[in-house]
């Protein structure tokens, strides 16, 4: 589904290099989590895979089901079933939740040469997935994030990936600011899309998200590159005892 190859990345507007060789596999149907200390180059990684402005490639490779992600736009990529699920999702003041989403979801479809979602087929869609996320017509309504609470706006991205069904989902510490009851809500909604033709890469510090979203590989990051892979148990581990140990074991 994915393939990172030493991929390294610098900031455009400085000479400094945060990703130092990445490289990462992710076959169709898996979940990987990737874990780190602060300043490892976990989020640049999601960022430099959604297309984000400020980052040159100056080495390696990406591809998506064998095509180049780093070759196409960041809406190409999405059309392509690339999701990023943001640590901060943004407001959109006066831009309406449904009217968002309705536009995301046909101008995927319109982009891979399918029909467009009719304004009953949506609505009906919407609504389904909303009440799974307990979110209510109220939400729907609102503008995008516009005075939404950390757990309503994690919800409401959920929501997005729900209604666009990508095949490869990042999810860039979807965990941070949600009490424990949010980040079930949450977790539970990540676990509903879990199929064998969608992929999830889970970007956290903590085990506790893992609890809910259950792993089949785990990878420690640390100044710019993977520095050990392994299964859930190793989640455990950093949680016990941190990130020295391992960071000991590769220096």
């Amino acid at each position: 589904m994915l393939e990172i190859k030493n991929l390294h990345v610098q900031l455009e507007e400085e000479d400094k290099q945060i990703l130092k060789g990445v490289d990462l596999k992710i076959g169709a149907g898996e979940v990987h989590a990737i874990m780190g200390p602060n300043g490892s180059g976990k989020s640049t990684l999601s960022y430099v895979l959604s297309g984000k402005d400020g980052y040159e490639v100056t080495d390696g490779s990406a591809t998506l089901e064998d095509v180049d992600l780093l070759d196409m736009d960041p809406e190409e990529r999405a059309a392509a079933g690339l999701f990023l699920a943001f640590q901060y999702p943004v407001e959109i003041p006066g831009v309406g939740n449904m009217t968002f989403l309705r536009t995301a979801v046909n101008a995927q479809r319109k982009s891979r040469g399918e029909e467009e979602m009719s304004a009953g087929d949506f609505l009906k869609e919407v609504r389904a997935r909303a009440k799974d996320l307990k979110i209510d017509a109220d939400m729907l309504k609102r503008p995008v994030n516009v005075g939404f609470s950390g757990g309503e706006k994690k919800r409401n991205e959920i929501l997005q990936m729900a209604m666009l069904a990508p095949k490869m989902c990042v999810l860039d510490e979807t965990d941070s600011g949600l009490d424990v009851d949010a980040m079930k809500l949450v977790s539970e909604g990540v676990n509903a899309l879990r199929s064998e033709g969608r992929s999830f890469l889970v970007i956290t510090h903590y085990q506790r998200l893992l609890d809910h979203i259950k792993p089949d590989v785990v990878h420690i990051m640390a100044n710019g590159r993977i520095i050990k892979t392994g299964g859930p148990e190793l989640a455990l581990e950093v949680e016990n005892n941190g990130y020295a140990d391992i960071l000991a074991e590769v220096s």
